[in-house]
């Protein structure tokens, strides 16, 4: 039984063994076909033409699409999986759940654009609908579309964008803490301009580094500060992106130019395909802000772990390996999936 988790679809009450998680599907019809349209139409004529951009080494694969050259760690067989993880981490986040699954599944886990061991985005694209563009991209060359994507705080925006369109009307969402609703009141008038300035500065990202590097308690504090009590190891390779100055300036600028105005009002097209879990503890995503999206989006199920903090996937990976196994029986994806141990084993 799942840890302290209670779920709940819209005024109706979930269990983790008996999950009522819907199959529906809402699809809007494409008028014409846009780059996203284009690029999971030819997901498998592409993944061969591009097998010879792939580079495997010990960290993990290397794969060029478009002008990135994106770090991507994979495993398994099975229903797949693309995992999505937040602003200023990495795919490494990922990896105590990966192992809890074991190998009931295919998974994708990629640095996100100027994340970890990915390149940047080029300087001409920006915002939500860039990364969603380039993740697509990604998944398209390598004729790898999922079936569920997984997203944390704003990788959950992206899954979100992606799932969105109309050929992608079949892939389900799960957000973890997911940065759905759009920045409001006190923070909305600080946090972008903030953000903004301080990527307009060249030498910042280099001078946050070299503070990391001074201060070893201080990734520790900022980890704590989400809510979350995560073990060493997480935090060491917490730490380890916050000394590279490249990671840091991914990181500010996604944070400048985050904008979801303009997904609110498509939120309600995902309909029974979203699940929101909200950790209780959060204090980087108020847990609230789950019950705000659910209340938008008929039929969405919200899962509340009460006990858990923003890095709910770190903290408990087991618990969330449950409810991903279960969105995928819900979805005709597997009849069963055993849970491995939940070990600090790394994707390959």
């Amino acid at each position: 039984m799942m840890a302290q988790g209670t779920a709940q679809q819209m005024g109706s009450t979930l269990t983790p063994s008996a999950p009522a998680l819907s199959a529906q599907v809402l699809a809007t019809p494409a008028t014409r076909m846009t780059p996203l349209a284009t690029g999971i139409a030819r997901s498998g004529e592409r993944g061969a033409e591009r097998a010879d951009a792939r580079t495997d080494t010990a960290a993990g694969s290397y794969f060029h699409s478009g002008a990135i050259r994106w770090h991507v760690q994979t495993r398994g067989q099975g229903p797949r999986l693309l995992l999505l993880h937040g602003t200023g981490s990495a795919s490494g986040s990922w990896n105590r759940l990966s192992a809890a699954l074991g190998a009931g599944f295919e998974i994708l886990a990629p640095d996100l654009p100027g994340h970890g061991l990915s390149g940047a985005m080029p300087r001409s694209c920006s915002g939500l609908d860039a990364y969603a563009a380039a993740v697509t991209a990604l998944v398209t060359d390598m004729g790898a579309w999922p079936d569920i994507i997984v997203g944390h705080s704003a990788g959950a925006a992206i899954a979100a964008r992606i799932a969105l369109h109309p050929d992608a009307a079949r892939v389900a969402v799960l957000s973890i803490n997911g940065a759905l609703r759009p920045l409001h009141g006190w923070t909305a008038a600080t946090y972008v301009p903030l953000a903004k300035l301080l990527g307009l500065n060249p030498l910042v990202p280099g001078f946050v580094a070299s503070l990391v590097r001074a201060d070893t308690r201080s990734v520790r504090r900022l980890l704590d500060a989400t809510g979350s009590r995560i073990d060493a190891g997480m935090v060491a390779q917490y730490e380890q992106l916050m000394r590279n100055p490249d990671h840091i300036a991914g990181t500010l600028r996604m944070l400048a130019n985050w904008d979801l105005r303009a997904l609110l009002p498509q939120l309600p097209r995902l309909g029974p395909r979203l699940t929101l879990v909200a950790g209780g503890a959060d204090r980087t995503i108020a847990p609230q802000d789950a019950d705000w999206v659910q209340a938008r989006v008929p039929g969405s199920t919200r899962i509340s772990l009460p006990a858990l903090g923003h890095l709910a996937h770190e903290e408990a990976p087991l618990d969330i390996a449950r409810i991903v196994i279960a969105v995928a029986r819900d979805r005709g994806l597997l009849d069963d999936a055993p849970l491995a141990a939940a070990t600090p084993e790394r994707c390959t």
